[in-house]
């Protein structure tokens, strides 16, 4: 993202949009500008303000006489008066940074909006996670932290070394460039994403030993780590595997979502005579 120099008039209002603390009034300039490292290209800036077209020298000129007269011209809050924000040609591999940090941008390997796969965190249409397994899902950064991808190559990598196996269809798995070992592509390594998230299955009898290896790299780590873990209920809608591990390590339980398996990737086409209709379009569902 660029600040069009000859359009800002430094009203400073996009400084508080940007969750990454990336924009700032220049001091010499008096205007708005970017600090290009921690920018991860959210575009929150461009979409979260309306953009009027106010001729800039008149607004510089109508700024600057109210100073003089002790007044104050400042545009709405949620206003950039001149529209001068500019987004501009992202290449490779800084298009990465986009793409794990607007949730509108679809990732080309997966197709789907989002920082995981379609069903990240539930397991209702792919059933990927079974009876006796437990899928984790290893969120990296924050609005304001953000995270590199050397970062999360240390917790993949060591991951990879006790043989723990990445899911395919996650943006981060298809960037790495040996899956066996948890490396991550070299030349993306130092861009710096809003979030992203590792998702992996292991059975049940190994969740302990994974959650101790990801105690240990998050320590090393300068970002957050907030870890996720499914699992299925037994046919009373409990759930009595995974639960004392948990408690066993320290964590007060909330269950945040129960899955009750109604969603089905494709309806199967129905008889007429069953609903008194012709057909019924194959259509994709999810509970």
């Amino acid at each position: 993202m660029e600040i069009s120099q000859t359009k800002c008039i430094g009203c400073g209002n996009c400084t508080y949009v940007c969750p990454m603390s990336a924009i700032y009034i220049d001091p010499v300039t008096r205007k708005a500008a970017i600090n290009d490292d921690s920018c991860v290209e959210c575009y929150a800036c461009y979409n979260g303000l309306s953009r009027e077209v106010l001729p800039p020298k008149t607004a510089r000129w109508a700024r600057r006489l109210s100073t003089k007269l002790l007044l104050r011209f400042d545009p709405d809050p949620d206003i950039c008066p001149t529209s001068a924000f500019e987004p501009n040609e992202l290449a490779w591999p800084r298009i990465v940074r986009r793409a794990f940090s607007d949730p509108r941008v679809p990732h080309e390997s997966t197709g789907i909006v989002g920082r995981g796969t379609e069903e990240v965190k539930t397991n209702d249409i792919s059933n990927r996670v079974g009876v006796g397994q437990v899928g984790l899902t290893i969120e990296f950064g924050r609005p304001g932290v953000g995270a590199r991808f050397h970062e999360i190559q240390e917790m993949s990598r060591a991951l990879a070394k006790i043989d723990v196996p990445f899911e395919p269809k996650n943006p981060i798995t298809t960037l790495m460039s040996d899956t066996a070992t948890g490396d991550i592509r070299e030349d993306i390594l130092n861009e710096k994403v809003l979030s992203a998230i590792l998702e992996v299955k292991v059975p049940t009898a190994r969740l302990e030993e994974v959650i101790r290896v990801v105690w240990r790299v998050e320590k090393q780590l300068k970002t957050i780590v907030v870890l996720g873990i499914g699992t299925r209920c037994d046919e009373e809608g409990e759930e009595n595997v995974v639960a004392p591990v948990l408690e066993k390590l320290g964590y007060t339980l909330h269950r945040a979502k129960t899955n009750m398996g109604l969603g089905r990737a494709v309806l199967r086409k129905v008889a007429p005579e069953e609903f008194g209709m012709r057909e019924i379009m194959e259509e994709t569902a999810s509970s």
